[in-house]
């Protein structure tokens, strides 16, 4: 099949849905050629500075050009530049050259291409961190003021996804901002441990540089130091072969495989209460759930999540498998996959965040069929209140034991073989036995009573933990978030 006519035409060819349909500008930005290219050209105008500063013959005039130029960037003319040339860095070396012919001599001046790829690579991993963290903080600071409004709702627990004793609506939250809370502690680690590459060299010897300076090592060190705090980072890694060690990329994907198995339990646990009926996520009024059946309230978007984040979950097996076969000071077949799997991780990341932000905000909670359920799981829950009950009343327990036994199976009965409600404590009011506590029956069955301190840690955990956590965010709250798709 013939390609079309009009290249310019972006329908005509395929697009990751991830910038096309999903991810927000900035990050969609932050791995954008413009950014890269632009980096590398601030790279080398870094090089320069500090180079001229150190006493290399470089002069204000060639400073002042590429400064001028940084952001001039005919990628018309790099794309051909590659294409004759083989070589990304030297066809921008030669498109920066050319509107810049007074520099020209010192672009890139003892440098290898390392230097700018790998070196805008750790900017854009760190920039990419900065774009996530107040995102996360954002779905964490919703998701807490839903558990403070939640904290006494009781509720019935599940562990096996079989009815367990109760908890609250807040506090069953509360182990999803948990979760959150972690990978928050993550991600801001992952990104304070990066450090820059540098100014390092071919095979990280530093030894094109040392020529330069004449043997100069105090220089050479001084020259690192210099363009690494230009870029904006504390330390550069002290020993690198070209590139710096791709055990980097494993720690900064692991963080985001992680935080994409929080964000799939919580939606899952969504999608599962949907389905009970206690909590939905936000369903617009015109919105469709099915092409056929016009009644269903689907969970699309915490199954969005779900989606993105089983990809974003596989996606750390790449930099773990192309740090096992990086041969000596390093081999290019990592250059690809790279390209591919660093960028779809924060680019996935942020979805599912700004996904998982926009159902935190219009989260529905339905009262009535939560009690529902309390009422229907809660007598057979209430039957160790009822027997000591009685023995404070004068019973004896084995005799307690042995009614409540058979009065239990019986309401089982009825509800699992005849499909009706569970009718135990009627049974327990019409049995004389039970009389000295028929009066006690409705505090015994009390449901605030069977939550233990669910509503008192969620006061704590919140106050404590969560809150203090959100400081350094606060100014990036923000508002509401609206999805596009």
């Amino acid at each position: 099949m013939a390609a079309p006519a009009d290249q310019e035409d972006v329908l005509a060819r395929y697009r990751s849905p991830l910038v096309s349909r999903y991810a927000s500008a900035e990050m969609g930005y932050n791995f954008s050629e413009r950014k890269k290219f632009g980096t590398w050209r601030r790279l080398w105008l870094y090089l320069a500075q500090a180079e001229k500063s150190l006493g290399l013959p470089i002069t204000d005039e060639q400073i002042q050009e590429m400064e001028a130029n940084l952001d001039n960037i005919d990628f018309k003319m790099a794309a051909e530049e590659e294409k004759k040339l083989r070589h990304d860095v030297m066809a921008h070396v030669h498109t920066f050259a050319h509107c810049c012919p007074k520099a020209a001599a010192i672009i890139h001046l003892g440098a290898t291409s390392c230097y700018v790829g790998d070196n805008t690579d750790l900017i854009v991993l760190r920039d990419g961190f900065n774009l996530l963290l107040p995102k996360l903080a954002r779905v964490i600071s919703r998701l807490a003021d839903f558990a403070e409004k939640y904290a006494d709702m009781p509720a019935l627990g599940f562990t096996h996804y079989q009815p367990a004793q109760l908890t609250t609506v807040g506090k069953r939250c509360c182990l999803w901002i948990q979760d959150l809370c972690m990978d928050l502690q993550s991600l801001e680690r992952a990104r304070d441990d990066l450090r820059f590459r540098g100014v390092k060299g071919t095979t990280g010897t530093q030894a094109s540089f040392l020529q330069l300076f004449e043997g100069d090592h105090d220089k050479v060190e001084e020259l690192d130091r210099l363009v690494t705090a230009k870029a904006g980072f504390k330390r550069a890694y002290m020993v690198t072969g070209q590139t710096y060690s791709r055990k980097v990329d494993i720690g900064v994907l692991s963080v985001l495989a992680s935080l994409g198995a929080s964000i799939h339990k919580i939606c899952t646990d969504i999608r599962l209460l949907a389905n009970l009926k206690e909590i939905e996520e936000p369903f617009e009024k015109d919105q469709i759930g099915s092409s056929a059946m016009p009644y269903k309230r689907n969970p699309m978007r915490s199954e969005r999540c779900c989606s993105l984040a089983r990809h974003l979950m596989t996606l750390v097996m790449d930099p773990l498998q192309t740090a096992s076969v990086q041969w000596f000071e390093r081999t290019l077949d990592d250059s690809a996959n790279r390209r591919v799997c660093l960028a779809e991780a924060f680019l996935t990341a942020d979805i599912i965040l700004s996904t998982l932000q926009n159902i935190s905000e219009g989260l529905v909670v339905y009262p009535k069929v939560i009690e529902r359920r309390i009422r229907q799981e809660l007598p057979f829950m209430a039957t160790e209140n009822i027997i000591m009950a009685m023995v404070k009343a004068g019973g004896n327990r084995q005799d307690c034991h042995e009614k409540i036994r058979v009065l239990s199976q019986q309401a089982a009965a009825v509800v699992k073989q005849e499909g009706g409600d569970n009718d135990f404590i009627d049974r327990v009011r019409a049995d004389p036995y039970f009389s000295p506590i028929h009066k006690q029956l409705e505090s015994l069955l009390d449901p605030s009573s069977f939550t233990g301190r669910a509503p008192q840690q969620v006061a704590k955990f919140l106050k404590e933990e969560v809150r203090p956590a959100l400081i350094p965010y606060q100014s990036k709250m923000g508002g509401k978030i609206e999805l596009a798709l």
